[in-house]
């Protein structure tokens, strides 16, 4: 067995696809197809369940993903071995992590990363669910609460603050807000209550807003309801001084407070290279939330 065909494995169990697969390999489908029949084949079993649904593991496979898994960690290793730990990082590196973090932070973090790796490839998947580290969907991801399961490392990165906020605009042309009973006479954004995916982002329900008005799954959309003066939400401290005109509203009644944290394998405590690009990244998005919230 060759670990070129454990690659390939991998990238099926992931994607459950030999499409996924072939996308995330660069490969041809067909030929991840031929590669999947030949391992099979060798190994006297099937290592997948073929359906309309998808490429779903065997028990068989199962038993493989294990020793693949450690292949693969023998492989980024070795790697990281022969071409040394001192220096500057380089390769590709794939953080997930929730749309308000992804977009008020995480750029101006990872540029400053890379400008002190000009080698270094990041890529940030912005996603609206946890991301799912089991299929490798990145090598390290962003949440907003600690996962109670799973081989994973979990580590605390930094508090930040949310508050109301509503645009100039809006609050212009709009009933005063003195108490929370004037919440009530104006229209409401915030997540789709269905489809919040951690209960860390139920905000409006902890200070008691029962109905949204004007919703989305996305914090960027919301803020830019915010902006075009569309109502009042809640809104990330650090995500206001790019607003340009967006004030807190009734900041002494109402303040939230949440913690970022930085999830990974477990395994991957070993390499050196993501263990120093998770301390750069750690660094980096304390001091910028520091930073925005000392503006907001």
């Amino acid at each position: 067995m060759h670990w070129d065909d454990l690659r390939i494995f991998l990238a099926v169990a992931r994607t459950e696809s030999l499409s996924g697969a072939g996308k995330l390999l660069r490969v041809d489908p067909a030929t991840v197809g031929r590669r999947i029949a030949r391992l099979e084949e060798g190994m006297g079993t099937a290592l997948f369940a073929k359906s309309p649904q998808g490429y779903a593991m065997t028990d068989a496979g199962q038993r493989l993903l294990t020793h693949a898994e450690r292949a693969e960690q023998a492989m980024a290793g070795a790697l990281e071995e022969v071409q040394g730990q001192a220096g500057s990082l380089s390769g590709q590196i794939r953080i997930g992590a929730p749309d308000g973090c992804a977009n008020y932070l995480l750029p101006q973090v990872c540029t400053q990363i890379m400008a002190e790796n000009p080698d270094l490839e990041v890529q940030i998947v912005a996603l609206p669910r946890v991301v799912n580290l089991s299929k490798r969907e990145a090598d390290m991801a962003i949440g907003v609460s600690p996962p109670a399961t799973g081989r994973l490392l979990v580590q605390r990165i930094t508090d930040y603050k949310l508050h109301l906020a509503a645009s100039r605009a809006y609050l212009k042309h709009h009933p005063p807000i003195k108490t929370l009973d004037d919440l009530r006479g104006h229209r409401i954004i915030g997540y789709i209550p269905d489809m919040i995916f951690d209960k860390e982002l139920d905000y409006l329900n902890e200070i008691g807003v029962e109905r949204v008005t004007m919703a989305s799954n996305s914090v960027s959309v919301q803020f830019n309801w915010l902006r075009k003066a569309g109502g009042i939400g809640v809104v990330h401290d650090f995500a206001i001084p790019s607003g340009h005109g967006i004030l807190k509203v009734l900041p002494d009644k109402i303040s939230l407070t949440r913690s970022f944290y930085l999830i990974r394998h477990a395994d991957d405590q070993r390499l050196e290279r993501l263990n120093r690009f998770a301390a750069a990244l750690s660094e980096g998005l304390r001091a910028e939330v520091a930073r925005l919230e000392a503006r907001s």
